[in-house]
């Protein structure tokens, strides 16, 4: 089949995947939920300790019904290849339109100024608005001018809707120990709630930069 720049080329051996919306319809050329509407090679039979598959149904099977549901975020193209735009439970909603952190990541992650970077969604004003953080090379700073060469990057090669209402510089994203920044670990700490999980991240200390930044209380 052919190669189509940012693009994955199929489906898997074996794997009957399908893009879902949120109404539970099969969906092409629409952002969705990745599905597999049988069971597929790889599937794993539960989790350890997990009494009467109770976690692994609501993992998995929950949003809907005897349906794989995966957790991320993708759409199918005319060409028949997928492009996957983040986890969906990170998904972005400014002013209730779905952005996949993706989209964001692979424009602003370009410039030469940024390491990587990372995007949640903020609660503010009985909406969300989107807050990049920045890691940078040495020796660049989040000055006016760099702040304006991100969003102008976002704009042009997104929309306006993706472009970030604060963007802050940080000195390290907090990751898994296989090397994923989560996103889930950051939206939380900002808003300050619990982390359950910190034995699960590579770099817990980074944590800290995310406490109580003061950008945050404000237009």
């Amino acid at each position: 089949a052919p190669v189509y720049k940012g693009q994955i080329q199929a489906p898997g051996l074996g794997m009957d995947v399908k893009v879902m919306s949120d109404k539970g319809c099969v969906t092409v050329k629409k952002k969705g939920e990745l599905i597999c509407k049988n069971s597929f090679p790889t599937m794993p039979i539960g989790f350890w300790g997990d009494k009467n598959d109770k976690r692994f149904n609501e993992t998995y099977f929950k949003k809907f019904p005897n349906k794989w549901c995966h957790g991320d975020y993708i759409e199918q193209t005319p060409e028949k290849g997928f492009i996957i735009y983040g986890r969906s439970d990170t998904t972005l909603n400014p002013g209730g339109v779905r952005i996949g952190t993706a989209e964001i990541y692979r424009q602003v992650e370009l410039l030469d100024e940024v390491i990587e970077s990372i995007a949640v969604g903020q609660k503010w004003k009985n909406d969300e608005r989107i807050i990049l953080f920045v890691k940078l090379n040495k020796p660049h700073l989040l000055d006016t001018a760099l702040q304006k060469k991100i969003k102008n990057t976002i704009r042009q090669q997104t929309s306006p809707r993706h472009v970030p209402a604060k963007i802050i510089s940080v000195p390290d994203i907090p990751k898994t120990k296989n090397g994923k920044i989560t996103e889930i670990a950051v939206k939380k700490i900002i808003h300050g709630d619990e982390i359950s999980n910190k034995e699960a991240l590579d770099n817990p200390e980074s944590l800290v930069h995310f406490q109580n930044i003061r950008e945050l209380q404000s237009d």
